[in-house]
């Protein structure tokens, strides 16, 4: 059987250097690419270098480097966060919510500092961003630590997650050239704490949100709680998938610093290529930073990402010095906070929205309310779960929270204005878009109609049922789709089968070659497997490992349609809930109609044969990475499944082999991690007798 192949000698020189140029070139295009939002190389010239340094840690494992770019993803899952102690303490700032309080904040500075009330005093304004403040620690250079603010003194050491957020340097020491280019103060220093606010996008958030809702996991509230959540957790790779951001907004600890003020500090962080927030302004008095916020209070809605205020700073270091601190913050800064985003209004109705999924959303009718100078009259309130969680019923008077463009949600009943008059609402027996069945099954938040051609998710079912890992109708894009939805030329999968050349001449930017084309790819799609069509038919719980599963034991599709649910559920890696939510798909008499035009169109598949167990194969589980050039990916694990293997998505250390192709991506870094064993592809097809 192959073996990892790992140099145990001294690498050669040529090859210590090439790696020390990869770590660097790696590390300056990150920098390009996550801070300045400006890359300069393609996404192909990227890969090649990151795989190449892969290749060469892999061989000679002594020259990987905790900086090194390979170190970003794939941490272990750690049992539980460990704590970090601050060198500095990082502690919290006094809120000032009025101009007038702001003004009195700089009377009360410049008493302290003796300074006469009519002289200016410098101040820095900064964006007050609603994340998660952090502290990491670099020692010489590199990052060593990571933590969150904790009690001030100590806190979680997330390290590892920290490391997964590309905007984050894993190593700050300056080129020669650039040691030379800039000034002494801003040289690296032995040790020295950043510190920052790790935050998240609004279109992440939503993103994030809707695979949840998908999966039926609780959604977040705030991207400020979906950042936090992330950051926490045991598994660094769940982090990484979750595409956070960070802005440093300054230093605690450090040693020989040279700096005389703070925008200094900030300039000296930019040099050392961490992301700082663009707007940030030098103030010469009180009344420059009254401006800012004033101006921001206006322009945070155009943000894509949240603020609750602006954080106010005294410029000069020695001044931050004589100033001190009193109780748990600095004299020498505030946090003028906006108001909140927050309104009451009364909830007059609650219909239900069925999303492109299916999902059923609970949506609150409300009298309008002016929220952050929008006027709102709709809040979402997420799922059934959550109404009965807060307790909201129609009548009731809520507290409404709204996050720049996020949609409003409703945050808390004020339960002491109710009359009795009050009624709990309850979640609808029937799709109310198209009158199908709706399914909750135990344990999840989120109800769903099953109709595959009901309006709602008729757009959505057709890209999948079309989708390469399905029917495989090339070029039935998501534009196409949303063109024949739009002209009504299709009211469920089943009709793609009966559309014409001309039909589709009729839309906008179609020629008769593309039509020609798009007709043909239809035409190629009727032969295919029976696992492809049932994973096309976007049956809930049914992904592509179920599909080829079911195929392999039942054969036909009329067997699968009539299969009882206990029937279903004794099939191998299918399961209850599984076998209920395809149960309760093919009982659907819109699901049926659909399955008959399928059959009325001629699609074909051809009978499934039993596995043939090879030794080898049997109960061992491949994961597929990179490009095949024998196969498609989706041939090469229905392969394994007719060995009586088992193919998968993800790397873990029940993963026997994980088959590299070209261009192999974190997974293959993941599996050497765990020391899984990897094989080409022509040492695969040996395995399964092709070559």
């Amino acid at each position: 059987m192959p073996q990892s192949n790992l140099y145990d000698e001294e690498p050669p020189r040529d090859v210590v250097k090439r790696a020390e140029f990869l770590r660097r070139e790696i590390s300056k295009h990150n920098y390009y690419y996550y801070v300045l939002d400006a890359p300069v190389i393609s996404d192909a010239e990227y890969d090649r270098m990151m795989r190449e340094l892969v290749d060469i840690e892999t061989k000679f494992p002594s020259l990987v480097t905790p900086d090194s770019p390979t170190q970003r993803v794939g941490a272990p899952p750690q049992e539980a966060l460990g704590t970090h102690k601050h060198r500095q303490p990082m502690l919290s700032l006094a809120n000032a919510f009025s101009e007038k309080e702001l003004r009195a904040f700089d009377a009360r500075v410049k008493r302290i500092l003796g300074i006469d009330g009519d002289r200016s005093l410098e101040y820095v304004a900064e964006l007050k961003i609603d994340g998660l403040a952090v502290s990491l620690t670099y020692e010489n250079g590199v990052f060593a630590v990571g933590a969150t603010r904790g009690d001030g003194y100590r806190g979680e050491n997330i390290t590892a997650n920290l490391r997964t957020i590309y905007s984050i340097p894993l190593n700050i020491n300056l080129s020669p050239e650039k040691k030379k280019a800039i000034a002494p103060q801003f040289s690296v220093p032995r040790v020295v704490e950043v510190r920052g606010e790790v935050f998240m996008l609004h279109d992440e958030f939503r993103r994030i949100n809707e695979e949840r809702a998908e999966r039926g996991e609780p959604t977040f509230a705030n991207p400020r709680n979906a950042a936090a959540g992330s950051v926490r957790q045991l598994d660094p790779n769940v982090t990484a998938r979750r595409r956070l951001d960070m802005f440093c907004y300054g230093i605690g600890y450090v040693e020989d610093g040279g700096w005389s003020t703070h925008y200094e500090v900030l300039s000296a962080l930019k040099g050392w290529k961490f992301k700082i927030n663009p707007n940030i302004t030098f103030c010469e008095n009180i009344e420059g930073v009254l401006d800012f916020c004033r101006e921001w209070g206006e322009k945070r809605d155009s943000l894509d990402y949240d603020i609750d205020g602006v954080v106010v700073k005294v410029n000069s270091l020695e001044q931050q010095e004589r100033l001190g601190y009193v109780a748990r913050s600095p004299r020498w800064a505030i946090a003028y906070k906006y108001p909140a985003l927050q309104a009451t209004t009364v909830i007059r109705y609650i219909l239900v929205s069925v999303g492109r999924t299916g999902a059923l959303t609970p949506v609150a009718i409300m009298d309008p309310v002016e929220v952050g100078g929008v006027t709102v009259s709709r809040a979402t309130l997420h799922n059934e779960d959550e109404i009965r969680r807060k307790d909201v019923r129609v009548g009731d008077t809520v507290v409404i929270q709204r996050a720049g463009d996020v949609i409003p949600e409703v945050v808390e009943v004020v339960k002491e204005k109710r009359d009795g008059d009050e009624e709990e609402f309850t979640m609808p027996e029937k799709c109310p878009v198209c009158g199908g069945e709706v399914e909750k099954p135990d344990g999840e938040a989120v109800a769903r109609c099953v109709n595959i051609a009901c309006p709602a998710r008729l757009r959505e079912s057709i890209r999948h049922f079309a989708s390469r890992g399905a029917m495989n109708i090339d070029g039935m894009g998501p534009s196409l789709v949303d063109r024949l939805a739009d002209a009504k030329l299709v009211s469920d999968p089943g009709d793609l089968y009966f559309l014409k050349q001309e039909d589709l001449q009729r839309l906008a930017r179609m020629g008769e070659k593309s039509a020609s084309n798009i007709i043909s790819a239809i035409e190629r799609s009727k032969d295919t497997t029976l696992a492809r069509l049932i994973y096309g038919l976007g049956i809930r719980h049914v992904g592509e490992r179920t599909a080829q599963v079911l195929a392999q034991h039942f054969g036909t599709l009329d067997k699968v349609e009539n299969a009882s649910v206990d029937e279903l559920a004794s099939v191998p890696d299918v399961g209850p809930v599984a076998a209920e939510s395809i149960a309760k798909f093919f009982a659907q008499e819109q699901n049926k109609r659909v399955l008959a035009k399928i059959r009325e169109a001629g699609v074909r598949t051809e009978p499934v044969e039993a596995p043939r167990e090879v030794p080898q194969f049997a109960e061992k589980t491949f994961v597929f990475t990179g490009g095949l050039e024998s196969m498609t990916r989706e041939e090469a694990e229905d392969l394994v499944a007719s060995l009586g293997g088992k193919a998968s998505s993800s790397v873990s250390r029940s993963t026997d082999y994980v088959v590299a192709g070209e261009r192999p991506g974190s997974k293959l870094a993941r599996a050497r991690e765990l020391g899984v064993t990897v094989l080409s592809e022509k040492e695969f097809l040996e395995m399964v007798g092709r070559e």
